[in-house]
């Protein structure tokens, strides 16, 4: 199990700085193709990412899709750029209303912005559809970064039954960006298609915690990725009875994770 990973990253090296998520964003997925694995890597087009010196170019094939979002169809647009040195492909999610700000996720004050929801609603049905158009299986799909979190549970109940996600798993990585708080209309953004709010009880209170325990109960495994994660959060992953893998400060900071991610993913 687990040929083909599909890393779903809300940073990557060296599109944004060099922080804990972007550089595992970076080097987890070069050091899983080095273990003769398939991968691809997909990451929202922040506003900031300069696109001609990295070189960003869009994809007609797989732009073009409009995706529904408070009753107003946002366009997807698919970008794609390579890291040279890595052999790494990354596609890019983007459209103008949601991702064309300098900022990532707060304004110059520090105040989350009021549609992050939104945001991550989009890129998660926006990776799902560009890997459906790409015709590409995969059998891991690694969550990393809050904005990711809508998509285990779409996974699950509406792409579930689709030919190109059927036997895929879910692994959550989970670190210490955990939003306080979303718009109080975060279960109606997120409910689409079969998805009923018995499927998302714990999102009638919009807190970043209750999206992560939300991402985490439709996962297959779990990665707690950094040392501050909260503990409350940590607490009922364990209660999930799912395989964890619990945070190893010495083997990210010897590189020697990326074994240890390849051994999970294939235990799964």
């Amino acid at each position: 199990m687990g040929e083909k990973i599909l890393f779903v990253n809300s940073e990557i090296f060296p599109y944004l700085p060099d922080s804990h998520i972007a550089g595992i964003g970076r080097f987890l997925p070069q050091g899983i193709q080095e273990r003769k694995k398939e991968i691809r890597s997909f990451m929202p087009r922040y506003g900031c990412i300069n696109e001609r010196k990295n070189q960003l170019h869009e994809v007609i094939r797989l732009s073009g899709m409009n995706i529904i979002i408070n009753d107003v169809d946002r366009p997807l647009v698919i970008k794609v750029a390579s890291i040279a040195a890595a052999r790494v492909q990354v596609y890019f999610i983007d459209n103008e209303d949601y991702f064309k700000r300098k900022q990532i996720d707060r304004d110059d004050d520090g105040t989350f912005f009021s549609d992050n929801g939104e945001r991550a609603v989009f890129f998660a049905r926006g990776v799902m559809e560009t890997v459906k158009k790409l015709r590409w299986a995969p059998d891991i799909i690694h969550c990393q970064g809050w904005i990711t979190q809508v998509l285990p549970l779409y996974l699950k109940k509406i792409y579930k039954d689709d030919p190109i996600f059927a036997s895929s798993k879910i692994v959550l990585s989970l670190y210490d960006d955990t939003p306080e708080t979303f718009r109080p209309d975060l279960a109606s953004l997120v409910k689409f298609g079969e998805i009923s709010d018995e499927d998302i009880p714990l999102l009638k209170d919009a807190t970043g915690i209750n999206l992560a325990k939300t991402a985490a109960q439709y996962s297959d495994g779990i990665i707690i990725g950094s040392e501050n994660v909260d503990n409350e959060l940590i607490e009922y992953c364990g209660s999930l009875s799912k395989p964890l893998l619990p945070y190893n400060a010495e083997s990210l900071a010897d590189g020697s994770y990326i074994d240890a991610y390849n051994n999970f993913y294939e235990s799964i």
